[in-house]
């Protein structure tokens, strides 16, 4: 599988972006999809992540209640809707597969995990 996210821009404090993060390959819903982001000066940190058919998602604390993660599997695209973004929400956001054979979400709090295929940032900026 080959992804490509989307979407970013630059929005002022309180307002919304939705991502999008397209696939190829036939076999898009096999793989858990996982958001993440990385701001300046900062490590790449895990955002949200999603199952294989989209009944499980989990979210980083700092996000919790503002994003949300879903996916389209006849469209082979996952979004991460994100609302009442804030300043702190400024980084370059990826999207990114983990084969899973079972329907469960990826989990992971340093470094990639098993994540093995990214895709090209999309920079959000949230002006305050």
């Amino acid at each position: 599988v080959q992804l490509q996210a989307s979407g970013g821009g630059l929005v002022q404090a309180g307002g919304s972006l939705r991502l999008s993060c397209a696939a190829s390959g036939r076999t898009f819903s096999s793989y858990t999809i996982g958001w993440f982001r990385q701001a300046p000066g900062k490590e790449r940190e895990f955002v949200a992540t999603i199952s294989g058919s989209g009944g499980t998602t989990y979210y980083a604390e700092s996000v919790k209640g503002r994003f949300t993660i879903s996916r389209d599997n006849a469209k082979n695209t996952v979004y991460l809707q994100m609302n009442s973004l804030k300043a702190e929400d400024t980084a370059v956001y990826y999207c990114a597969a983990a084969q899973n054979p079972i329907d469960t979400i990826v989990i992971v709090t340093v470094g990639e995990g098993p994540y093995d295929v990214w895709g090209q940032g999309t920079q959000v900026t949230v002006s305050s």
